[in-house]
């Protein structure tokens, strides 16, 4: 159960009345995030199926309002790619990011082979970067490399 206080005395950064919500939110909650950072949000049918085959997904909420998501894909043996970390504009600096990127690492420690270690990875703008640095991510000499391709369906 979550408790929540009153937060009169507390500054901009407060955080008493947010919590997350594992594997919860859905298309609509994940498009109008989209939409309130970044141009260009996917189709319906694409975040579906995104949210169906990730394999973890957290959200922060303010209430009833969702202010913040990640989603996950992966192995569960080599590697985890966190993926959508979205932090709506009104909440930025707040400690959602924070949270939302604990919340990752807390289920790769616990849902991975036991005494192994695992390569975790994300793509960050290079504004992102000193803020993920603070979790332990470095920049290594690969580069990202990209192709859209047109989906066609099942033959």
């Amino acid at each position: 159960m979550h408790s929540q206080r009153s937060c009169t005395d507390c500054t901009l950064s407060c955080r008493h009345n947010m919590e997350i919500r594992e594997n919860k939110f859905d298309a609509d909650a994940f498009m109008l995030l989209w939409n309130a950072v970044w141009d260009g949000c996917p189709s319906r049918e694409q975040v579906t199926a995104a949210l169906a085959h990730s394999i973890y997904r957290a959200a922060v909420y303010d209430g009833d309002r969702i202010v913040g998501m990640a989603r996950m894909i992966g192995d569960f043996g080599l590697c985890y790619y966190i993926k959508d970390v979205i932090v709506h504009p009104d909440y930025q600096g707040r400690g959602v990011g924070r949270m939302l990127i604990e919340t990752m690492l807390t289920f790769i420690r616990t849902h991975g082979v036991p005494g192994t270690d695992i390569a975790v990875e994300l793509c960050a703008m290079p504004d992102k970067m000193p803020f993920y640095a603070k979790f332990g991510f470095a920049a290594n000499e690969a580069q990202r490399m990209r192709l859209m391709c047109r989906a066609e369906g099942m033959t």
